[in-house]
């Protein structure tokens, strides 16, 4: 059997006794959840055999015989120590009444850990109820888990998997114990009921969600409950998920999401998980797994959406996981999402940027390239504006950007465009605070900082001329001038600068200080074109 694929784990003296560490579920005796046809699944490890001359016999094959023997319908699948559960094994969790997840040891140096893969297994089971049974008697790290029901042999011996089943369906007590360390969390996980908030908020109080809000998020991410209402409701492009404490009906989990297009084609829509809270006190409880699972749910089945990401395009509440949410980077991992990739929505560095306009060096934009000229938009150029855009989506790949731009064509005034020639080969949008704009209503982050706060946004240069990409810098740099000066001569004193992809270095240079850090995380659907 290929070294990659086993799980390697220590041996240890071993006891017969089986030992019922927790059922938050109510679940032991199976029979309390199981009725006849009922699928139980069992996922257990591949190992290597307790004999040495053993080297066909899965080890955990008397297990699944012993659970058949109690119920006909158990499907037995292992999983290998290089590939973990994979979508092969999500089929059958999918259809399970009872997951039931063998852990054979502690983490192995260069192996995933097991716990971590139960965990995983856990995420894609929802509300169905997964049973650990862990056949070490050494202690396994359970301190962080919220399994809700565990019981834990001293090893996999044929004797020991067949008492653990004996006990699985009730048929022998198991001996009550607390493990090592295991800490009992407050309940179980369970399916909660999400509630859609209304198609319009005017009369909704959206003080209990900005509570939330300002709980769960750093300080620099805090707004007033206008600003907060005025993002959310957007009738026919957003919907919001509530989860309520079932005795006090308070919201203790909250989840926005909107449906908006991608680029100019009107086919291609994206569906936005704009952010997910829960409740500092109820989490590991199910809460944000019950929001995620039926929002994301109801996106991709949402006709036209070829997308989901995580953050938003416009309305811009984050434009992915903020750098100070670390933690859920990993809770997303489980779930199937790439935050380490190369590849573009796989989790590369996004940021936001604030510059004081007195510390934009005046002597240090350097001279115009020949046959460059950066001004204004008029209503004239619009439509080669559109062009413009058109042709750079695909490669730009920023999201929202040709809507944006669409949606702004009555205050062209706030375009600045870069020309070599007659040809436009750069643009970006700026904005201030109140001004009713079309940037101004979708970024609110310029707003919270004071009326002397202006934007730049939606930056998009030539990727395909060869003239630009020989002056790339030199046209950026002109380009941001010209914004800054604009916004200077009405009034401004500070800039924000919002969603970009590289540059920083470059920008700490001009006077610019970073204001957030973000991953940039996107994702096909199923059933996405090519």
């Amino acid at each position: 059997m290929a070294p990659d694929l086993v799980h390697r784990a220590a041996s240890y003296p071993r006891s017969e006794k089986v030992l019922l560490k927790r059922d938050l579920q109510s679940c032991i005796p199976l029979m309390n959840v199981l009725n006849e046809g009922d699928l139980l699944v069992l996922l257990s490890p591949v190992v290597a055999p307790l004999a040495q001359d053993d080297v066909v016999l899965d080890p955990f094959e008397p297990l699944g015989r012993a659970l058949a023997a109690r119920h006909a319908w158990v499907r037995h699948v292992p999983y290998t120590a290089n590939r973990g559960i994979t979508e092969f094994h999500s089929t059958f969790i999918k259809r399970a009444k009872v997951i039931i997840f063998v852990i054979a040891g502690a983490a192995v140096p260069g192996q995933v850990s097991q716990i971590d893969m139960a965990e995983l297994a856990q995420v894609m089971a929802e509300y169905r109820p997964l049973v650990v049974v862990a056949c070490q008697e050494e202690y396994l790290g359970f301190e962080e888990n919220h399994f809700g029901t565990i019981i834990q042999l001293s090893g996999y011996a044929p004797s020991q998997l067949e008492e653990a089943a004996a006990v699985l369906f009730g048929e022998t007590p198991a001996t009550i114990d607390r493990p090592l360390g295991l800490q009992e969390p407050t309940a179980a996980p369970k399916k909660w009921t999400v509630e859609a908030l209304p198609d319009s908020l005017i009369q909704f109080d959206v003080s209990p969600i900005l509570d939330l809000w300002n709980e769960c998020l750093p300080k620099q991410f805090t707004f007033n409950r206008y600003t907060l209402q005025s993002l959310l409701d957007r009738d026919g492009f957003g919907r919001h998920y509530v989860v309520r404490q079932p005795e006090t009906r308070e919201i203790i989990g909250f989840c926005a999401t909107y449906t908006t297009w991608a680029f100019s084609d009107p086919d291609f829509l994206v569906g936005s998980v704009a952010i997910l809270l829960v409740k500092n006190t109820y989490r590991k409880m199910g809460i944000g797994s019950s929001l995620y699972n039926h929002a994301t749910g109801l996106l991709t089945r949402t006709r036209g959406v070829e997308r989901l990401q995580l953050g938003s395009t416009f309305p811009r509440l984050l434009c992915g996981i903020p750098q100070e949410l670390s933690p859920s980077r990993d809770w997303f991992k489980k779930r199937g999402w790439d935050l380490d990739s190369r590849e573009p929505g796989g989790g590369k560095e996004v940021c936001d940027w604030l510059l004081k306009i007195h510390d934009w060096p005046s002597g240090g934009l350097g001279s115009i390239p020949e046959g460059y000229t950066f001004r204004t938009c008029t209503p004239d150029d619009f439509s080669n504006l559109l062009d413009f855009l058109r042709r750079e989506e695909s490669r730009n790949e920023t999201m929202g950007l040709f809507e944006i731009y669409k949606w702004s064509k009555d205050s062209t005034f706030d375009i600045v465009l870069s020309l070599h020639g007659q040809t436009i080969v750069a643009a970006a949008l700026t904005y201030m605070p109140d001004s009713g704009s079309t940037a101004d209503t979708e970024i609110p982050w310029p707003r919270t900082m004071g009326p002397l706060v202006g934007g730049i946004t939606c930056i998009c240069i030539s990727e395909d001329n060869p003239a630009v990409q020989r002056y790339r810098n030199s046209v950026m740099i002109r380009l941001l001038g010209t914004c800054i000066e604009q916004l200077s001569s009405y009034g401004m004193q500070e800039v924000f600068l919002d969603g970009m992809r590289s540059g920083g270095r470059g920008f700490e240079d001009l006077g610019f200080r970073k204001w957030a850090t973000y991953q940039e995380v996107w994702k096909p659907v199923g059933n996405a074109r090519p």
